[in-house]
């Protein structure tokens, strides 16, 4: 395959000028970026879907994997950056082949060789051996090329580079770009816009596991839980990488109800422990902001934000503050 070429050997004539400008509002409207990834493809018209949906139109598993491979493969890229590429290449895995003339594969749309690069360490939940056809190794795979790539600079032109050594085109470039910046619009005006993400590191850390699936006892400490959490095992995790692994809860909600600080409901602060008296204080979420709470609600879902008010107002809360 021939070596990506990068932004710095393209000519910047008016045209690129401008959409420095554009890549300048985007880094404002999102987490300044950090990896570069993928091979050169031959992205015809006829494989690529159009710009544009909300977030909501991005299939859960996916999700999942977008907001959790970029903090874990590339500090700092964005998830939204992940989405935009996947939703340009493949529709978020729906186009029907998943294969380019140029013999691009999978999700992500990755060279074999190329892939071969990026792959390892094989992220949890991956295939083994990594597969460029398997989501979470593409996925992560791109987040780790990109970052390679430009993206891990945490500037404009970084990120641009790495965009651009992704498929060798301005067009490319701008479509990714305005993909990215859809989603992030319509998080910041949707239900999530008052969720503490940024300046909470325990809501972060729930936070990029949503999408995974609820497993009765599942999330170890470090998590590594073969896939999945209950709402104790989510609770441990979140805040065990939230506080650089300072603190460690005990297992279960009905222990993590006398863990640190008892906070009154109305000083309640997004990374706070919510116990509920749901069969003998039986079930904890994550105060997320905004009356929401990060939660691994029970069999058959997977980690969410929901609404506090409703259903969870039928039961007494323990608010703990354990950091």
């Amino acid at each position: 395959m021939k070596k990506p070429v990068l932004a710095a050997a393209v000519g910047f004539g008016t045209g690129a000028v401008a959409l420095i400008g554009v890549l300048v509002l985007f880094i404002a409207a999102v987490a300044n970026g950090a990896t570069g990834h993928q091979e050169e493809q031959d992205a015809t018209a006829s494989q690529i879907s159009a710009a544009g949906g909300p977030v909501g139109d991005i299939p859960s598993n996916m999700l999942a994997l977008y907001r959790r491979a970029a903090p874990a493969a590339c500090r700092g890229l964005d998830w939204t950056v992940l989405a935009a590429i996947g939703k340009v290449e493949t529709d978020h895995a729906r186009y029907p082949t998943m294969r380019s003339s140029a013999g691009a594969v999978g999700p992500m749309q990755f060279l074999p060789a190329t892939f071969t690069g990026y792959a390892y360490p094989v992220p949890p939940g991956g295939a083994n051996p990594p597969s460029p056809w398997d989501p979470t190794d593409a996925v992560y795979a791109a987040a780790r090329m990109l970052c390679a790539n430009g993206a891990k600079s945490g500037t404009s032109t970084g990120l641009y580079k790495a965009l651009y050594s992704y498929n060798h085109a301005d067009w490319y470039v701008k479509k990714v770009l305005a993909q990215a910046k859809s989603y992030a619009t319509t998080q910041s005006s949707g239900s999530e816009s008052d969720i503490d993400v940024a300046s909470n590191p325990i809501v972060k850390a729930a936070y990029t596991q949503l999408g995974v699936p609820y497993v009765w006892g599942g999330g170890t400490i470090n998590g590594k839980s073969g896939g999945g959490f209950d709402c104790s095992g989510l609770t441990s995790y979140a805040v065990y990488q939230g506080t650089g692994h300072k603190v460690k809860l005990p297992r279960t909600s009905q222990e993590q109800r006398h863990v640190g600080t008892s906070v009154p409901r109305d000083k309640m602060q997004p990374g706070d422990l919510i116990v509920f008296d749901k069969d003998g204080w039986g079930h904890v979420g994550i105060y997320a902001g905004g009356n929401r709470m990060i939660d691994a609600p029970r069999p058959g879902k997977s980690v969410e934000i929901i609404s506090l008010s409703g259903y969870w107002e039928n039961y007494a809360w323990d608010i703990r503050r354990v950091a």
